[in-house]
């Protein structure tokens, strides 16, 4: 179980910035709205994920070099410090980065997006994981062989199980608001993730510390 728990986090993780509407899902429904159509939405969702996917695809690199580079334990403490200061940033300052219209392409919606889980922190989040994950483990050496691309495999399998998660749970959100809920609900039962998201961070951070 002890083995199982990293994946179930990441996938737990991934369905959590799914269901932020500051990852994506509702700007998603605002081009749906726009266009007056179900597709518009499907058709946003792909580049949003992906954008996502880069944002934690530069964490898990940076994440594989320092670990060649440092030693296991400097490089949980800097993670966890890392965590701890950029979620109390995001607590004293809420801005969301803004330089799109509601007239995006493919491209610059995967930019917006790679933007958006960057400066949310999205792959910071996974950094505990990735630690334990990637911690020195010689009866499963094989799964810590390096692809091609020089990330280990299971960096990259983490990835793609966190990418799948974080798509369904938007699809899923976007889906439900655009065809049954609609917007209003919004308006009637709005919760403010961004602190529980901030907070999240420096419980994260806390627990790589302790860990």
């Amino acid at each position: 179980m002890s083995e199982l728990w990293p994946w179930l986090t990441l996938a737990g993780l991934g369905v959590f910035h799914g269901l932020n509407p500051a990852m994506g899902w509702l700007f998603a429904v605002a081009l749906g709205l726009q266009e007056r159509r179900l597709g518009a939405v499907l058709e946003a969702m792909p580049p949003i994920a992906l954008g996502h996917a880069l944002s934690v695809l530069l964490v898990a690199l940076g994440v594989a070099a320092l670990g060649a580079a440092l030693p296991q334990a400097a490089l949980r403490y800097a993670g966890g410090l890392l965590l701890i200061g950029f979620g109390i940033y995001k607590l004293l300052r809420r801005r969301h980065p803004r330089w799109v219209g509601m007239r995006v392409g493919f491209k610059e919606l995967t930019m917006w997006s790679l933007l958006m889980a960057s400066a949310h922190g999205a792959g910071l989040m996974l950094v505990p994981v990735l630690l334990e994950l990637n911690a020195p483990k010689p009866v499963h050496a094989h799964l810590s062989a390096a692809s091609a691309s020089g990330i280990p495999a299971q960096d990259l399998l983490a990835l793609g199980l966190h990418t799948l998660a974080m798509f369904a749970a938007m699809a899923l959100a976007a889906v439900l608001v655009y065809r049954v809920l609609g917007l209003g609900v919004l308006r009637r039962s709005w919760v403010n993730l961004e602190p529980l998201w901030a907070g999240a961070l420096v419980a994260a951070g806390t627990l790589t510390l302790v860990a």
